[in-house]
Formats: C-alpha cells, sequence, structure tokens
C-alpha cells in the first residue's frame, strides 16, 4: 500500500531509487571533567591538528572541483580555518573544557549571532554546525560526517544537507534530494536547480519513518515523496521524465508559448562569472543583477569608477541585450558594512533596500552614476534598466525615477512589497518596467520568514494570495503599457512559468540553468491554456491544491 509526504518541491522531476540517509551527524560532547591547566596549551594543538585535517580535506574536494562547487568547498574550509572561531575555541578550553566541548561552545556563540541577523545570515548556521561537526568528529577518531558512498542511483534523505556535501554531489548515482528542513531559498535547493535534478525541501518529521534502502518515488513538481509505489507505473514516469529531458536539452530559444505568444526569458546573476555562464544558456538578457552580493565585504563604499568596473564585466557579457539592474538591496538578510543600519530590531521589515537611500541620498545617485558611466561604453542598440527594491510607494517610485532619467538610464521598481502590488495603478505612471519579486512577496503576504524551514509551506510561491497580488500588478502594467516581469526562484519553475504567463507577465527572469526546462514547458502550452491555469491556481484553497490542479489540466491537455 502507497503512503505519501508532502514537502515543498522546489526542482521539477522525478526519480524512483532506494533511499539513503546522509551519514549521522556525532552525538553532541558533554561538559565533562576540567582540563589541567598544564594540559590546555596541548588540548588547543589538538583542536587546531583536528582543524587542519577537516579543511585540508575540503581542500583536496576544492581542488577537484570547478565552479559553483569550488566556491562552496573554499568557502567551508576558510571557516574551519577562521580566526575568530578559532580564538573562540581556544578562550573554552582555557576554562577547562576539553577541545569538543570548546569547539560546541565556540560554535553556539556564531549560531546565536547569526540567527539573530536573520535572512542568509541566519542560513549559515547549517554551514557552521557542519565545520563543527566534522572537527569533533575528527577530534573523536569516528567517520566524517556528511555524504555515504553511493554504489547505484539512489535518492539522497538528510535534514538539511551541508553546502560542502551538496557542492560534490555525484548525480550519476544522486537521482533526488530530500530534506527535512530546508525552505525554497535554501542553499539546497539552490545547488540542486544548479545540478537539475528533482528535489523536495521541509518535508518535516514524517521523512524520518523512511528507513534507508526503501525505495521510493518522488515528484520534484508536486512536492510528494511516496513509499510503495506501483514499479511499473514509476519506472515509466522517470522514463516519461527522461525523454522529457532530452527535449530540455534540445531547446534553443526564444521562448513563445505554443500559439506564438513571446515571453522573454533571462538569467539571474550575481557577478561577471555567473553572467558569463548566463551568456552560454539560452537567456536573452540578464533580467536581476544583485548588485549588492558584490559588496557584501566590503568596509567602505567602492568609489563611483570602483563600481563601474564591477558591473561593466556583467554588461560584457551581454554587450547587445537587456540587462536589469537592481540598486543595493542592503539591510536585513544581506548587510553591507557601509550601508545598513546596526541592531534593527526587525532588519526584514526595517531600513533595507531602497529605504536606505531616504536619509543617504548620495549613497544611490553615487550607485546610480557608476551604472550610466558603465552603460555608457555599451552599444546604442544595448537596454539598462535600473530597478529599485522595496519601494512601496508611488513618491518613492517618482523619487527614484527621476533620478534614473537624469542619468539615462530606464527606471522601473521591484514589486516585493504587498503594497506596491496593490497600489500599481499609482506606481506605474512613474515607470517604464516593474519586475516581481516572489520570494519577498510571498514572505510578505504571508507573513512567514521565507528562510524559516518550520514555515516553508506558508512561503511557497504557489500561495494563491501570492498569485492574486501578481495578477493585481500585472492589469496595473497592461493598463499603464508597462511590462512586468518575475525574478524570483518562481520563474524557475516550469509549471508555474505558464500559470504566471496566464496571469499576464511578460518576462521571467531565473537561474541560467533553469532556463531551458521554463522555455521547453511554455512551448507546450498555448496562451489560452496558460490562462487557464493561472485562473485554476487563483482559486485554488492553497499552495498544494494549487500546484495539483495546475498539474492536472496540464496533464489534460497533453493526453
Amino acid at each position: 500500500m502507497s503512503k505519501s509526504i508532502n514537502g515543498t518541491g522546489v526542482v521539477a522531476g522525478v526519480a524512483y531509487a532506494p533511499a539513503v540517509w546522509v551519514r549521522p551527524r556525532p552525538d553532541m560532547p558533554q561538559p565533562g571533567a576540567s582540563i589541567a591547566e598544564d594540559a590546555r596549551d596541548s588540548e588547543f594543538e589538538r583542536f587546531q591538528q583536528a582543524a587542519e585535517v577537516v579543511a585540508g580535506r575540503l581542500q583536496e574536494r576544492a581542488a577537484e572541483a570547478d565552479g559553483h562547487a569550488k566556491e562552496v568547498l573554499d568557502a567551508t574550509a576558510g571557516m574551519v580555518k577562521d580566526r575568530g572561531w578559532h580564538k573562540a575555541v581556544k578562550k573554552n578550553i582555557a576554562g577547562g573544557h576539553n577541545a569538543e566541548y570548546a569547539v560546541v561552545g565556540a560554535t553556539d556563540k556564531f549560531v546565536a549571532m547569526f540567527e539573530s541577523a536573520g535572512g542568509v545570515m541566519a542560513e549559515r548556521t547549517t554551514d557552521l554546525r557542519d565545520v563543527r561537526d566534522r572537527v569533533i568528529a575528527e577530534l573523536r577518531g569516528e567517520e566524517e560526517p556528511g555524504l555515504p558512498h553511493i554504489d547505484g542511483e539512489a535518492i539522497l534523505l538528510a535534514d538539511d544537507l551541508a553546502p560542502a556535501d551538496t557542492a560534490t554531489l555525484d548525480t550519476t548515482h544522486v537521482k533526488a534530494l530530500v530534506t527535512e528542513l530546508g525552505g525554497p531559498t535554501s542553499h539546497t535547493a539552490i545547488i540542486a536547480r544548479q545540478l537539475d535534478i528533482p528535489c523536495i525541501v521541509a518535508a518535516g518529521k514524517s521523512l524520518r519513518e523512511i528507513d534507508s534502502s526503501t525505495v521510493i518515488f518522488v515528484d520534484g513538481a508536486l512536492g510528494t515523496i511516496t513509499t510503495g509505489a506501483d514499479e511499473t507505473e514509476a519506472r515509466q514516469a522517470v522514463a516519461d521524465y527522461k525523454v522529457r529531458a532530452e527535449k530540455i536539452a534540445q531547446w534553443t530559444g526564444p521562448a513563445h508559448t505554443k500559439d506564438g505568444h513571446a515571453i522573454q526569458v533571462l538569467a539571474n546573476v550575481a557577478d561577471g562569472n555567473a553572467a558569463r555562464l548566463a551568456a552560454q544558456s539560452q537567456a536573452e538578457g540578464i533580467g536581476l543583477y544583485r548588485t549588492e552580493l558584490s559588496f557584501l565585504s566590503a568596509n567602505s563604499e567602492p568609489s563611483v569608477d570602483e563600481q563601474a568596473k564591477v558591473y561593466g564585466k556583467v554588461f560584457d557579457a551581454f554587450p547587445d541585450s537587456k540587462v536589469v539592474v537592481r540598486t543595493l538591496d542592503a539591510g536585513s538578510d544581506k548587510p553591507i558594512s557601509y550601508a545598513t543600519l546596526d541592531d534593527e530590531e526587525n532588519p526584514a521589515l526595517g531600513v533595507r533596500g531602497l529605504r536606505i537611500a531616504r536619509d543617504n541620498e548620495s549613497l544611490l545617485t553615487r550607485q546610480l552614476d557608476a551604472i550610466a558611466q558603465a552603460a555608457s561604453q555599451r552599444s546604442d542598440d544595448a537596454q539598462t534598466w535600473v530597478m529599485a527594491p522595496m519601494v512601496a510607494t508611488s513618491t518613492e517610485a517618482q523619487w527614484f525615477a527621476e533620478l534614473c532619467r537624469e542619468r539615462g538610464l530606464v527606471p522601473g521598481a521591484m514589486v516585493e512589497v504587498p503594497a506596491a502590488a496593490l497600489m500599481a495603478d499609482t506606481i506605474m505612471p512613474h515607470l517604464d518596467f516593474v519586475s516581481i519579486g516572489t520570494n519577498d512577496l510571498t514572505q510578505y503576504t504571508m507573513a512567514a520568514d521565507r528562510l524559516s524551514p518550520q514555515l516553508a509551506y506558508l512561503t511557497d510561491p504557489w500561495q494563491p494570495a501570492v498569485l492574486r497580488l501578481i495578477q493585481h500588478t500585472c492589469i496595473g502594467g497592461a493598463d499603464n503599457n508597462v511590462p512586468v516581469g518575475v525574478c524570483g526562484e518562481a520563474a524557475a519553475d516550469p509549471l508555474l512559468a505558464c500559470v504566471l504567463v496566464g496571469l499576464g507577465v511578460n518576462s521571467l527572469s531565473a537561474a541560467s540553468t533553469a532556463i531551458a526546462g521554463v522555455g521547453a514547458q511554455l512551448a507546450e502550452v498555448t496562451l489560452e491554456q496558460c490562462q487557464e491555469m493561472a485562473e485554476a491556481a487563483i482559486y485554488s484553497p492553497g499552495a498544494p491544491e494549487a500546484r495539483t490542479a495546475v498539474r492536472a489540466l496540464l496533464d489534460g491537455y497533453n493526453s
């Protein structure tokens, strides 16, 4: 008899294989007897040796990897060698604790700091705990936690996967990922999209009922994990998925529906390297350039010339295409030392994005000057669009638009605050375009932290309330002849892309690895069918029901 567990599907696709749990984390040490004072220096040396071994292993794996995987492994090795963490461990050992317990205490200190910061910083606690566990296992002489050795095909199960593990997954063996925790924007979800393997997060404690070696069927689009599935049906579904994957691999673009309705499909990037990779995909341009990610480690504001040089590297990857630049989305989960307030009680609802420029307009104008300077080197046909994050009122939209137009830039705004969606008719007349950030729009609409694994069922972009706000925004765009794009994670979901087009969205921007899947799916449906799917979704009682209703319609069209 089959039984299903529901999670949040973040990468579509199906898999049928035995489940394999990651190697368990070590049991946490207890305080134990105090270390004698004359033995504390050698105890710290024991910790340093263990840390060096762990860092060395990670660096060896990094040397064999490339791209994002190499970056993740190098970053994790850097955390193992972090001076601040070592200093905290040394202090704990000096207080009489053994190395294992000193590591726990030092890590807890940094975990608390990161959780207090919230957002992306809070998500880094997975990295911290992973480093802690690897070092503790080495100190004890135990097997390193994390990925097991896998022969044959398997579906990997975990409470939450550490970045160092997801970065080096061998997709010839691992056919899908399922985690108990995590969310749509978690590291596991991001890596799974890049690897293009089915992934479900936030499956909850019920996942623990599945033992290793149990054969399971995973549907990443529906977010279901099924035990006891009919083997014939499951294997046929996998075969059909492989055929579809081959069709996606052959898709060359540009994107349009079956009846010829064009949808511009663009890439989300963070820097020049990501832009160059996107240029090798079917992306027609860049729909979201996250400028703040280039300056997270900066201690002071870069000069206009320094900023222009960084932006130019992104523009160079798409010399004749549209590039949409987002001004600094600093604050909340992306703190930048020169642009973020200290000690905000609720930074996600605080002074972030465009709000920072309210009392520091020159910070914004210098960035716009730098964007304009870099854009001046582009061809006359290349479009440089600039949008502000966290716009909430028509007054803010008008102010930002005037600053852009003074510099010859095309002005737009992110629609991620529900107020902006509801007031689209008053905001649109001031702008030349808008782009909907579904990650934050969902978070604010559902009053749920998008990085909370316990609330992942709410921060699902399939939520009908979110889709209705998108529809309202598209109506405002159509009435004012202002194009509406989507640049959140929702744009990477081929099934949801059909719904977004049906709601009136003109362009979709996603990770470059997701573009072919989105384009191939849109090519199989008409605009009218997209509109039918959109109607089914917005009138569903919840996200799972919306997803199921749309899938049923799509299956009907294809039958």
